[in-house]
Parts: structure tokens; C-alpha cells; sequence
């Protein structure tokens, strides 16, 4: 009964998992949500507006934003880049980022044409491809190894992306699932390679404000050189305030790339949550109060980042260090708890390896090889989610520390 273009899809693995931990009672690190909530100030705009009799905002709001928010992302958009933009043309507000990325397909893409995707990628990449009638085109992030410290790409295989004439490429950085953060010069290579064979960047940067390494800064890749006009950069609410259930996305860049979205998004939700853009505005212009609190949340996730790294390392796995987003990636496959032989020879999948966490260690993880065309790359990996509370990290340490000494779970599984 289901469309073709989805057959391959299945259900999302973030419910799978999400399921799974809800049946083995499991802390669940998989989906990568807060269990906390986000700023008061951002929720009490939103209550206010609601409140307010006779102001309209409990209707329908305009189909590409709020003014009140289109014109705080562009103030900040124009604070932090430089770069001229119009709030009524040049930004559009979505239900979430990932109905920014799907409009954007939809809109720009036409059937047949390609799309250059980095593997893994965030799922509704591929599926938003499906969806617009394109065709992937993939570049492999590759684990760290002897000679690259962090997850690399090869730069003949993204040139040979490039050079099947893609529509588009549709980059994330800081990065889901492995917490890559793009280089500089890596962004100037994409850059060079969109300008020489004229495509179009889509940019998704939800966690643009979410990094670690003070030597290694998100950079925008509309600001590099003849980017600006063909780049359409992607990010949330959600992310950047813990606020993932707001789902308020939005998209910046050139009216007529701004069109194409729009002419997608008329038609698939029309318009966000009118209260939510209320309160989403209270926070996306840059203010103190806003700086502030994205402050204190990079101040706690790099806490837990680093907590729940030494947690895992000392698990028995190999864990590679992320510099932005929430998530960290692991080789679990050297892993022998309880002095055991190595997981790799005993379970064949990553799928297989997550499963048997969540049901021997109660602590749930992703399974990344769905994230990937060849799913044997993702194999030996597993994504853990850092954006929860400390007492939540805790729990999932002595859950773990028992796994990997071979004891049982407290429950007697």
C-alpha cells in the first residue's frame, strides 16, 4: 500500500529505538532530545502570546513567518555574517529544520537530478531526495584512523560527486551523527567545486552554536567566497535552545532560492505554530538574554561530552571525540565485557550490537549503519546522545560500568 519511493525507508530508527528502550526499560541515548527543558524566557512568549486576546496569534500566522521572527533571524543572520538580507524575501520560517530541508529539495530539485549527500547522513536526507524524484549522490565520511584524527572525506571522491553535475549539496555541519566539525579549508573546497560546476548548497546548521574546540569554529559556508548567492542555509529553534518539540525551522538566503522553498512549504504545512514563532523570536535575534543561555547550555553538553566520552572509553570502547552537535560515535566492536572474547566476532551488526546494549546493559544507542548507502561502513560504529541530564549520564555509567565487568542488570537480565 506504500508509495515505491519509500520502500526502502521503513520506520525512522529513532522510533525503533526508541520503542526498544521503552520495552527493556533502557536509558535511552539514542534519540537526540533533551530531557530537560529550554529556557523560561523563550516558553513565557509563547505563553503570552497565546494569551493575548484579540492579537491573532492563536491563527494562522503568514505562510513564510511571523514578522517578529523573520526579522530577529535576519538581525542576528546579518550580526554574525555580514551578509545583506531582507527578513520578508530572504528568510523562511518551517515547521523544523527538517521541513526546511524537504521544502528545499521539493523546490529545487527537479526529477532525475542529482544530490550530493556526505554519508552518514541525518535520515530524511535520503528520503527527502526520494521524495523530490532526485538522485543521491554519496561522498563517505570516513571513521578517524592512523592518519586522519577526526571523521575525513576523500577528495577525489567529492570531486567525482561534483562532476556527474549535481543540482545541489546538501551539507550539515557540525555534523549528525559523528560530531565532525568542517574545516575551513574543507568548506573552501566545497565552495570552489559549487561555483566551477554551478550548484546549489544546502547548508543544514541546527547545531551551528553547538561546538567545543575553541580551534575549530563553525564557519558558514555562505560567507566564503561566490557562496552567497547560491546558498541556502538551514537551522532551528530546537537545537540551539532545547526546545526540539517547538519544531521552528527556518531557512536564509536569496529571494529566489527563498521561492523555491516557499513554493513547497505553502502546500505541506503552510504555515508554524503561530505562539511558538512568538516565543522563538524572544530568542532568535541575538540578545543577551539569548547569548546567555547558549552559553550555559555549550557549557554543560562539553561537560557531559566529556563525562559520558571517559564513561564509554572505559566501557571498552573506542570513542571518537566529537568537536560540535550531541551525539558521540564509538567502535564497539573491540569491546569485551566481562573479560569475554570481542563483540565484533560475536554480533554481526551494529543493528545486532545495539539491540544486545539495550537489552543486557539497558543503555540504548543508534545503530548508524542506516545513516549510510553501504551499510558496512557504519558496522563497527554506535551514536550515543550527550544532551541529557547529568543524573541521566550517571545512570547510564553504572548501567554500563556493570555491563562491561560482565555483571547483570539489576532486574536480573
Amino acid at each position: 500500500m506504500i508509495a515505491r519511493r519509500f520502500d526502502r525507508f521503513g520506520t525512522t530508527i529513532f522510533t525503533e529505538m526508541t520503542l526498544l528502550a521503552a520495552r527493556y526499560g533502557a536509558v535511552n541515548l539514542a534519540q537526540g532530545f533533551p530531557d530537560f527543558d529550554g529556557p523560561a524566557f523563550i516558553k513565557r512568549a509563547a505563553v503570552e502570546a497565546i494569551n493575548a486576546d484579540g492579537h491573532g496569534a492563536n491563527q494562522y500566522a503568514r505562510m513564510f513567518g511571523l514578522p517578529a521572527l523573520n526579522a530577529a533571524i535576519a538581525a542576528d543572520w546579518v550580526a554574525r555574517t555580514g551578509l545583506e538580507t531582507d527578513p520578508g524575501t530572504c528568510v523562511t520560517v518551517t515547521s523544523g529544520c527538517t521541513e526546511a530541508i524537504c521544502a528545499a529539495l521539493m523546490g529545487l530539485v527537479n526529477p532525475g537530478e542529482r544530490v550530493v549527500l556526505f554519508e552518514p547522513y541525518y535520515d530524511s536526507y535520503r528520503a527527502g531526495v526520494a521524495m523530490a524524484g532526485g538522485e543521491p549522490v554519496f561522498v563517505t565520511l570516513r571513521a578517524p584512523d592512523d592518519r586522519h584524527g577526526v571523521f575525513w572525506f576523500d577528495e577525489a571522491q567529492l570531486r567525482a560527486a561534483f562532476a556527474l553535475r549535481p543540482r545541489c549539496v546538501l551539507i550539515n555541519t557540525p555534523h549528525n551523527p559523528t560530531g565532525k566539525v568542517f574545516t575551513r579549508a574543507e568548506l573552501e573546497l566545497v565552495a570552489r567545486l559549487c561555483v566551477e560546476h554551478d550548484v546549489i548548497a544546502l547548508v543544514d546548521e541546527v547545531y551551528e552554536h553547538l561546538t567545543y574546540d575553541p580551534g575549530l569554529p563553525h564557519v558558514h559556508l555562505a560567507t566564503l567566497s561566490g557562496m552567497a548567492e547560491r546558498t541556502l542555509t538551514l537551522s532551528s529553534l530546537g537545537k540551539t535552545f532545547s526546545l526540539t518539540g517547538w519544531k521552528i525551522g527556518w531557512s536564509i538566503g536569496p529571494a529566489g532560492l527563498n521561492k523555491a522553498v516557499r513554493a513547497a512549504h505553502q502546500f505541506m504545512t503552510f504555515s508554524s505554530a503561530t505562539p511558538l514563532q512568538a516565543g522563538a523570536a524572544a530568542a532568535a535575534g541575538g540578545s543577551a538574554e539569548a547569548k546567555e543561555a547558549i552559553a550555559e547550555l555549550v557549557e554543560m553538553l562539553d561537560g557531559n561530552r566529556r563525562f559520558l566520552a571517559g564513561v564509554l572509553a572505559d566501557a571498552g570502547f573506542e570513542v571518537f571525540q566529537p568537536a560540535g552537535a550531541y551525539f558521540i560515535m564509538v567502535d564497539w566492536t573491540r569491546a569485551r565485557p566481562g573479560g569475554s572474547g570481542p563483540l565484533g566476532e560475536r554480533l554481526e551488526s551494529d543493528a545486532a550490537f545495539c539491540k544486545h546494549l539495550t537489552e543486557h546493559a539497558g543503555v540504548c544507542a543508534i545503530p548508524p549503519g542506516v545513516f549510510y548507502e553501504n551499510v558496512q561502513h557504519g558496522r563497527p560504529l554506535a551514536r550515543f546522545a550527550f544532551c541529557k541530564k547529568r543524573a541521566t549520564l550517571e545512570q547510564a555509567a553504572q548501567r554500563l560500568s556493570r555491563w562491561a565487568k560482565g555483571e547483570t542488570r539489576a532486574d536480573g537480565s
